[in-house]
């Protein structure tokens, strides 16, 4: 199985931490060159230290906050104006839990313009050099909830299910030039998201923090919640020249959890 990407180039998104930072790490043990992408400096430059360069690997970052798409525009077109990009991994956090009949429409804007407008931003300026190369991957990292709506996320719900839409119409139209587009949609995966959703869910319902976590994992087939690094393997196994016929599709990394086929 061929799952070199020695000489390739990785933009991951949302890289300091959690399933971006997990991503980063599995495509430089694969030989890639990533550029990590996230507001925080201080942070990028941490995380760069942590990936592998054992394969002469040049890794650099971009800073830009997902919340002011002006800044993602023009951190990657100073970038693709002078480097080639195979490989896109579109990847922020999501937005405050509660029901949708609460949800402002502030939240909704800002939520679309931080997902689906950032994630069209990179993907319009990386396409050229897939284009060119004849080699492309743009992976997605949304929610099981493009599958089943999840409960008491009424916003990140809406949004996602656009983020899939839009995925899989650009699958649909890159396919013919070996560029290929999916969708990774995670579960319940330990990181800070899934903590601030357990602790949101504690004080809404005013259980403990340990009652709303056996609540979730009554949910999941194997019984407990996924690492980051679970996540990365399928997000790397994409991006590789061994997933080349794999394209317009979005699959769960949930431990079982969704009901939808």
């Amino acid at each position: 199985m061929n799952l070199d990407l020695k000489n390739k180039t990785a933009i991951v998104c949302g890289s300091t931490q959690g399933i971006g930072f997990a991503a980063a790490q599995e495509l430089a043990l694969l030989g890639a060159n990533c550029v990590l992408v996230a507001r925080t400096e201080t942070a990028l430059q941490e995380a760069i230290k942590q990936l592998d360069t054992t394969q002469n690997q040049q890794h650099q970052y971009l800073v830009a906050n997902f919340d002011e798409p002006e800044t993602v525009k023009t951190a990657i077109e100073k970038f693709v104006a002078h480097n080639n990009v195979h490989i896109l991994v579109n990847n922020s956090g999501g937005p405050n839990s509660g029901p949708i009949t609460t949800a402002t429409e502030d939240e909704f804007l800002n939520t679309f313009n931080r997902h689906l407008i950032c994630n069209h931003i990179l993907a319009k300026a990386c396409i050229p050099s897939m284009k060119a190369a004849g080699y492309g991957r743009i992976i997605n990292i949304i929610s099981t909830s493009v599958k089943v709506p999840l409960p008491n996320l009424g916003v990140s719900n809406t949004i996602r299910g656009a983020v899939a839409s839009w995925s899989k119409t650009m699958a649909n139209e890159l396919g013919q030039f070996n560029i290929t587009v999916n969708s990774v949609l995670p579960g319940a995966t330990a990181t800070q998201r899934l903590s601030n959703i357990i602790n949101a869910n504690s004080t809404k319902k005013n259980k403990s923090v340990d009652e709303i976590e056996e609540e979730m994992l009554k949910e999941i087939p194997m019984k407990r919640f996924a690492e980051p690094s679970e996540l990365a393997n399928v997000i790397a196994f994409l991006a590789s020249p061994a997933a080349s016929y794999i394209n317009g599709v979005s699959i769960p990394v949930d431990g079982g959890r969704t009901g939808a086929l």
